[in-house]
């Protein structure tokens, strides 16, 4: 398995699925594979069955117990929210994880039915030549199938799975007994979906955890909101040429031997002493670049762990240190901090089970963590000798984008944490003793009113839409986890929320084809129920 290691979900490593997976996927799928456990199931059609939930970048896989064949349950493009229940069912007391799946009905484009196709391979598991299946959600019917009535034999064993595999999922050969064959089920399935074409279809998985430290909850949040951030971002021409080349199916793979050749040849050049600001700056935004481009960068710079805690030092020293000493920033400061704080955000995405960043993270009771966290907040308010001067002008261009990088890179650590130790809780108590938490998280807020507000009419861009959700998941966090920091934000910004903020507005600002528009419309909807609570 790709990710493995203490803290996450493959901490207890099954070897049988692990393989199993192996076979039954292409490599790039199984390279992001993030988690896996075992859960019961309950959908519409499928009712308590014990099975194997498996967890990749962009859907969510079901498999029996022991694993036959893999079957894809729902991409994260369909999926409408995810909530944890506390229930007591009748055959276990436990967690039950609700995924609300949002299918789009027949009216919709037909561009959505392309997600509902797994990227695995076209061979059925040689444990499950002919499986009985079951199917899961409610579908309209997909392009590949033939009209109902035609033969089948005439296809081969690859062509029939290609069109099977469809939201469907296998019985359980003990708890489910099942007497009608997929085909006969789909067709029955197709056939109300038909019936009802002209409603907006919903569905329910429920994933049952059976294991009191279950992590299935977070690591489901952490996938999904790594999906919608950058299946947005893609919408961007800009952000889709900076990731080129790990996009361009055309251009060959780089080997991870040549990445890690690559990768240490930069570190050593970043880690040399005597190392001037301006070839530091210049490094780090060839890193950053790369970073972008390919995740097994990403891996080695946890796997590394230098050149992240050189970056945590240079970053503490050149954004406090200095600026105590002349009581200002200078631009210089500045655009390093921010190359550095965007550097780190970039490692930080969809790494989240990396045991090497875990480890790193929490040792000695999660001091680099405590560390990057203390050192990326500052003073919002720019300090200069001569106010209104163009200097001054620059600085505060510079200081804003170093405080929406520093938002994005606190949203990465707040927002999805996999470690028992780095709890969101923990982490707001370590911020909660500097100086300038209040008015850092203040600002984070007035950022959020102003793009909220009836002043401004114009539609937000995927990259400013993105950095609204990263504020609205931060505040969010504070008022739930932080009584100061709640305490703070209803008493300065909670009448500013009542009469500014109005969810038709946001819903306008947020274009419905950017796949993060509604979670960020109930992000905002959240943030107002807990503003004015008094």
């Amino acid at each position: 398995m790709a990710r493995t290691g203490a803290g996450t979900l493959l901490c207890r490593r099954n070897v049988r699925l692990d393989s199993f997976l192996k076979r039954n996927t292409e490599r790039a799928v199984y390279e992001r594979i993030r988690a896996y456990e075992p859960c019961v199931v309950r959908s519409d059609t499928v009712n308590k069955v014990y099975m194997h939930v498996v967890l990749s970048d962009e859907r969510v896989y079901l498999t029996e117990y022991p694993p036959r064949a893999l079957t894809a349950a729902v991409s994260f493009g369909r999926v409408r929210d995810i909530d944890l229940v506390s229930l007591v069912m009748t055959f276990a007391a436990s967690n039950l994880l609700s995924l609300s799946l949002f299918l789009v009905s027949i009216r919709t484009n037909s561009q959505w039915r392309e997600d509902l196709f797994p990227l695995i391979k076209p061979t059925r598991s040689a444990s499950c030549p002919d499986p009985e299946t079951l199917g899961l959600v409610r579908l309209p019917h997909p392009p590949s199938l033939p009209p109902p009535g035609s033969s089948t034999s005439s296809l081969s064993p690859s062509e029939q799975n290609l069109k099977t595999p469809v939201q469907r999922m296998l019985t359980h050969p003990v708890l489910l007994q099942v007497s009608r064959r997929f085909g006969s089920v789909l067709s029955r399935l197709l056939r109300r979906d038909c019936a009802s074409s002209d409603e907006e279809k919903e569905a329910e998985l429920h994933l049952y955890a059976v294991s009191q430290t279950s992590r299935l909850y977070l690591h489901l949040q952490s996938a999904w909101n790594s999906f919608l951030i950058r299946s947005t971002l893609l919408l961007d021409p800009l952000y889709r040429r900076r990731c080129s080349a790990s996009s361009d199916s055309a251009a060959p793979a780089i080997s991870w031997e040549l990445t890690a050749h690559l990768f240490g040849q930069l570190s050593s050049e970043l880690l040399q002493d005597g190392i001037s600001v301006e070839s530091l700056y210049l490094l780090l935004q060839e890193l950053r670049t790369a970073g972008h481009r390919n995740i097994t960068l990403r891996r080695l710079f946890w796997k590394s762990g230098e050149v992240c805690v050189f970056l945590v030092q240079t970053l503490e020293d050149c954004l406090h240190s200095c600026q105590s000493l002349s009581g200002s920033y200078t631009a210089d400061q500045l655009l390093l901090s921010t190359v550095i704080v965007q550097t780190l955000a970039v490692m930080f995405r969809e790494t989240e089970v990396e045991a090497a960043r875990i480890n790193l993270l929490s040792a000695k009771k999660g001091a680099l963590a405590s560390q990057m966290l203390l050192a990326l907040i500052c003073d919002p308010e720019l300090q200069t000798q001569s106010r209104g001067s163009p200097t001054d002008s620059e600085l505060q261009t510079l200081l804003a984008e170093y405080l929406d990088a520093s938002c994005s890179l606190l949203f990465e650590l707040l927002c999805s944490p996999v470690d028992n130790h780095l709890s969101v809780g923990w982490m707001l108590r370590v911020l909660q003793p500097h100086p300038h938490l209040v008015s850092f998280i203040g600002y984070q807020a007035q950022q959020v009113l102003l793009v909220l507000s009836n002043l401004q009419k114009s539609v937000l861009s995927p990259v400013q839409s993105v950095l609204l959700f990263q504020r609205c998941r931060l505040l969010l966090a504070c008022l739930q986890y932080n009584n100061q920091l709640a305490q703070h934000l209803r008493s300065n910004f909670g009448e500013e929320f009542r009469y500014s903020v109005k969810p038709s507005c946001v819903e306008e600002k947020l274009p419905p084809q950017y796949p993060i528009s509604r979670p960020t419309l109930r992000l905002v909807e959240s943030i107002l129920n807990r503003m004015l609570l008094r």
